[in-house]
This record gives C-alpha cells, structure tokens and sequence, in this order.
C-alpha cells in the first residue's frame, strides 16, 4: 500500500510528498517483525532505486511467503532525486545533517522527524547509499563503533564485501542511521556503486542479503540465498589516499582487487604538456574497497582507500 508519511506546501503551489510503500501479509497478526528498506536521503545516489524495486517485485511475485512488514521508502528526497541533485534543490541542505528534525526547524526538519516517527519501532532500518559521482565503492555495510556489538550480528547476513566499523559521515550524529540507533532501532548504512549509476550486480547482491536478513528476522519464509562472509575493519586498519598535484587521474590498478606496498596506483598526467603531475603509489598492503571514478582532481582529492592485511 502506498501512503505518504510526510508532506508540505512548495512556494510554487506544489507539495513534497515522501511516499512508502507497505508490503505485510494479508492476514496480520500482533507482534509481526517490521523491516524498513530507504534510500534517496541523497538524489544523485541511485543504486537503492533498482533494490526498492526488484525487493517490491519478488515479494509480490511470491506474497504468500512474506510474514511480516516491509517498508519500503524509494526516495527519501524526492526534489533531489527528480533534479539529480545531492542535496535538496533550492535548499541546498544535506538531508542526512538534519536528523532527527522537529516541529520547532524549518519544513524539511520537520519532514525528518515525521520519517523517524515513522520508521521507529522497526526490527531493523536498512539505509541505502551510493557514493557521489567522483568515487565508486564496493558494496559495503559502514556502523558507528558505538553500536558495533548489536549491529555487527544483522550486518553479516547483509551479502556485503566488507563491514566498516567506523566515524564515516553516513554514521554520525545528525544522520538518519545514528538517530534510529540512539532510539532503539538498529539501523545499518550500505554504501555501493557510485553516484548518478545503477550497478545492477551490486543491487542483486544486496537483495540476496536484504533476504536472508528478513529470513534470519521470521519476515520471510521463502527459500534465501547463502550470504558471503564479509571483511570486518576498523577506521585503523584503512588507509586514505590523497593525490598533490591537479590534472587528469588514470589508474593503474582495478577497483576490488589487492596490491603490494609500492605497488603503482596510477598517475595524475597534464593534458597540456603531455607530462605526469604525480607518481601515486600504495603505501600500504592490503584490497582496494574505493577508487576514483570521475579522472579530473585537485589537491587533496580523495584517490583511493585501502583496507590493509594483504592480498
């Protein structure tokens, strides 16, 4: 059933509407586990849009097998996913900054803590990212270490490559997965693809997992994949990598795989001169779970992150 959980009035005489689409059995009865599926918090991240459709198409496909509640909530920004846009149009606000919201904030405060009344109370809150335009990520569950030991157990029946435990932005305070957890709701953060893209594989990949997770939770009866057994680091065990110099980044190496100290990242070149800017080699042993997608840097861009423990 499709209902709308928040809305207010546009200057222009329109009106945003955050829409869910509730998936439970015919037949409901008390104490049926909830799961809450969301994505588009950010409107250029896109990946989440095939997930919320093929989960909503398989469930219908064999609805006799659902034992419990979905929610599913496609666009959480839905100016931002219209406009392709990461923050919300006119705004210009990041949406997962202003969580948990509040009647006393502006309309899109109060829009956020409509969407966390709404999502409360469910067994678990899986919240969808891509990363922006200029980094692609393998598929990836990220937890704030304050509430590792409770999340890390759903975490790992999740299908990821790897779990991140750290401060990442998606965690923190202020964002939709830090306000659910610090109110009794746990809530994991996938991170996957790369912004303005849908990585179909990666989709599919998460969906054995959003699966298996609702299987483990008695919401699904059906038969579930098997789940990979995925990487498990700290913010210590990851080593950042930061070009020097501007131009055009070409690498040396495919994203996903492993590398040995010294080996060669890639080279930042001059189109105008025909020279190489910078020399980027790995100073670390370990698998490449971030890589530079879009070519052109500056200094202090973000080239590559590398979880370290060899090949």
């Amino acid at each position: 059933m499709l209902e709308t959980v928040a809305s207010f009035a546009l200057p222009v005489g329109e009106r945003v509407n955050i829409k869910r689409n509730r998936l439970a059995p015919k037949e409901q009865a008390e104490g049926q586990k909830r799961i809450a599926v969301v994505t588009g918090i950010h409107g250029d991240e896109l990946e989440g849009q095939y997930v919320c459709y093929e989960l909503i198409r398989r469930i219908n496909r064999n609805y006799t097998e659902l034992n419990g509640i979905v929610d599913v909530y496609p666009a959480m920004n839905p100016l931002g996913v219209d406009a392709v846009n990461r923050h919300i149009p006119m705004y210009e606000l990041d949406m997962n900054r202003m969580f948990p919201g509040g009647e006393g904030g502006t309309p899109w405060e109060h829009v956020a803590g409509q969407v966390i009344d709404d999502i409360c109370g469910a067994d678990l809150c899986i919240d969808i990212h891509s990363s922006d335009i200029f980094l692609r990520e393998i598929p990836q569950v990220r937890i704030n270490p304050e509430y590792a030991s409770k999340l890390l157990p759903l975490a790992k029946q999740l299908n990821a490559d790897f779990i991140w435990v750290g401060n990442s932005s998606a965690v923190r305070p202020s964002s939709l997965s830090h306000t659910l957890n610090s109110r009794g709701t746990p809530c994991l953060v996938v991170e996957m693809g790369a912004g303005m893209r849908i990585t179909k594989e990666y989709g599919e990949q998460l969906l054995d997992g959003i699966f298996a997770v609702m299987a483990k939770l008695g919401i699904w009866t059906g038969r579930v994949k098997g789940v990979s057994n995925p990487m498990v680091s700290t913010d210590g065990e990851v080593t950042v990598i930061h070009c020097e110099k501007s131009g055009v980044f070409i690498p040396d190496i495919q994203h996903w795989t492993g590398i040995f100290e010294g080996d060669h990242i890639g080279d930042i070149i001059n189109a105008y001169t025909g020279e190489i800017e910078e020399e980027i080699f790995s100073p670390v042993s370990g698998t490449v779970f971030t890589m530079r997608e879009y070519p052109v840097v500056s200094p202090g861009s973000l080239i590559a992150r590398i979880l370290g423990g060899g090949r």
